[in-house]
C-alpha cells in the first residue's frame, strides 16, 4: 500500500515539474511576442509622427498656395474691373466729344436737290435755309447710309478722342501721388454711382414683380366673384360671354343675341310675355262673350214659371246635398270602412267552406286521402267518378300552392287517374 502511495506522489511530482516547464517555455514566449508587439508600436509611432509632420507641412504649403492664388485673383479682377472702367470712361468722353462735334458742324444732306428757276426752297419763305425742320430725320438717314468703312473709320476717331494719354512724363513723385488721387477718386465716384443705379434697378423690378402680383391677384378675385375661370381676365382682352354651356350635346342653332337675350334675363321676360298674352286673349273672349247682353225677365211668362219653379227645386236639394268637407271626408271613411268589413268577412266565409270540404274528403275517403297511399304498391280499382270531375278535384286541392307539384305527388295524381278510368298498372 505504501508502494503504491510512493508512486503514486512520484508521478504526481514528475507531472507537476512537467507542467512547470511547460508553463515556463509558455511565458517566456508570450513575453517574447509581447516585447516584438511593443517594438513594433514604438515603430509604428514614429511612422505615424513623421507622416503627421509631412502632412502638416503639405496642408500649410496647400495654403500659402491657395492664399497667394486668392491674392493674385483679387489682383486680376482689380485690374480688369479698372480695365472696363477706364474703357466705359473712354467712351462715354468720345461720345459726348461727337455729340458736340455733330453739334457745331452744319447738317449735311446726303442728297442733291437741284433747284430749278424760279422756285424757292421749302424753308425759304420763313427765313430759314429749308432743312432745319428735317435735320435729325437727314441725319439719322445719312447714318443708316454709311458703309462698312465708315464706320469703322468714325469708331476709330471715336476711340482716339476717348482714350486720353496720362502724360506722366517728365512729372514729379508728388505730381504722379496727385495725379493717382484724382484718378482713384475718379474711380470711387463712378462705382459708387454703378452700385446706386444697380441697387435702384433691384428695387424698381421688385416693385414691378409686385405690382404686377397685386393685379394679377385682384384680376383673380373678380373672374372668382364673376364664376369665371380664375386665369380668365389675365390676357390682354376680356374674356368671352359664355351663353351656353360647354357640355351641352345639341348644337344651338340660335343667333348670339337671343343666347344674350336668354343669358340677361330673357327667360323671365319670355314668361310674362306669354302670361301677358293669355291674360288678354282670355279678356278678349270674355268681353267678345258678354256682349250679347241679358234677356229680358217676365215673370207671368209659363216657361219662366217652370224655370223658377225648378230653380228652386235644385236650390232646396243643394242645400240638402251640400254639406262641409269634413262630413263628407267622414262618410267616405265609414264607406271604407264598411268595405273592408264586407271582404274580411267574404274571406272568413270562403275559409269555412274550405275546411269543411277538406272534413268531408277527409270522412269520405277522397282521393286527397288516398293519394299520399298511392305510392305504394296499391292495385287499382274501378271508381264511377269520370276523369273531368277528378282533376277539378285535384284543381282545388292544389289551388293554394304556389310552388310546383314534387315528383311523388305527379305519381299520384297519374295513379288516381289510371284508378278513375279503371286502366291496369303499368
Amino acid at each position: 500500500m505504501e508502494e503504491k502511495l510512493r508512486k503514486k506522489k512520484e508521478e504526481e511530482e514528475e507531472m507537476w515539474a512537467e507542467y512547470l516547464e511547460q508553463r515556463k517555455k509558455q511565458r517566456a514566449k508570450e513575453e517574447e511576442e509581447l516585447r516584438k508587439l511593443k517594438e513594433r508600436q514604438a515603430r509604428r509611432k514614429a511612422q505615424r509622427a513623421e507622416q503627421e509632420a509631412k502632412l502638416m507641412e503639405y496642408k500649410k504649403k496647400q495654403e500659402e498656395q491657395r492664399i497667394k492664388e486668392m491674392e493674385e485673383k483679387k489682383a486680376r479682377e482689380a485690374e480688369a474691373k479698372r480695365k472696363r472702367l477706364e474703357e466705359a470712361e473712354r467712351k462715354r468722353q468720345a461720345m459726348q466729344a461727337a455729340k458736340e462735334k455733330r453739334e457745331q458742324e452744319p447738317v449735311k444732306p446726303n442728297f442733291v436737290i437741284t433747284k430749278r428757276e424760279g422756285e424757292e426752297m421749302p424753308g425759304s419763305a420763313l427765313g430759314g435755309s429749308g432743312f432745319d425742320k428735317f435735320a435729325n430725320i437727314m441725319y439719322a438717314r445719312g447714318e443708316m447710309g454709311k458703309t462698312k468703312e465708315q464706320m469703322e473709320e468714325d469708331k476709330k476717331a471715336i476711340l482716339s478722342f476717348r482714350i486720353k494719354p496720362l502724360e506722366i512724363e517728365g512729372l514729379t513723385v508728388e505730381q504722379l501721388r496727385e495725379k493717382a488721387k484724382q484718378l482713384w477718386e475718379k474711380i470711387v465716384t463712378l462705382e459708387s454711382e454703378k452700385y446706386d443705379l444697380e441697387e435702384r434697378q433691384k428695387r424698381q423690378d421688385y416693385d414691378l414683380k409686385e405690382l404686377a402680383e397685386r393685379q394679377r391677384q385682384i384680376n383673380r378675385s373678380k373672374a372668382l366673384k364673376k364664376g369665371l375661370d380664375p386665369e380668365a381676365l389675365q390676357g390682354k382682352h376680356p374674356p368671352k360671354i359664355q351663353v351656353a354651356s360647354k357640355y351641352e350635346r345639341r348644337t344651338d342653332r340660335r343667333t348670339f343675341t337671343d343666347k344674350r337675350d336668354l343669358f340677361s334675363g330673357g327667360l323671365e321676360a319670355m314668361t310674362d310675355a306669354e302670361l301677358e298674352k293669355q291674360w288678354e286673349e282670355r279678356m278678349l273672349s270674355f268681353k267678345e262673350s258678354s256682349r250679347q247682353g241679358l234677356p229680358k225677365w217676365d215673370p207671368e211668362n209659363p216657361k219662366n214659371k217652370q224655370v223658377s219653379r225648378a230653380r228652386h227645386v235644385d236650390e232646396e236639394e243643394e242645400e240638402e246635398i251640400e254639406a262641409p268637407v269634413s262630413s263628407r271626408r267622414r262618410r267616405k271613411r265609414k264607406k271604407r270602412r264598411k268595405k273592408r268589413k264586407k271582404t274580411r268577412r267574404k274571406r272568413k266565409r270562403r275559409k269555412k267552406k274550405r275546411r269543411r270540404r277538406r272534413k268531408r274528403r277527409r270522412n269520405k275517403g277522397s282521393p286527397q286521402n288516398e293519394s299520399s297511399h298511392l305510392s305504394q304498391d296499391i292495385a287499382p280499382r274501378p271508381s264511377t267518378k269520370p276523369l273531368q270531375q277528378v282533376r277539378q278535384e285535384w284543381k282545388k286541392r292544389t289551388r293554394r300552392s304556389d310552388c310546383r307539384a314534387p315528383e311523388d305527388s305527379l305519381a299520384a295524381t297519374r295513379a288516381l287517374c289510371r284508378r278513375t278510368i279503371n286502366i291496369p298498372h303499368i
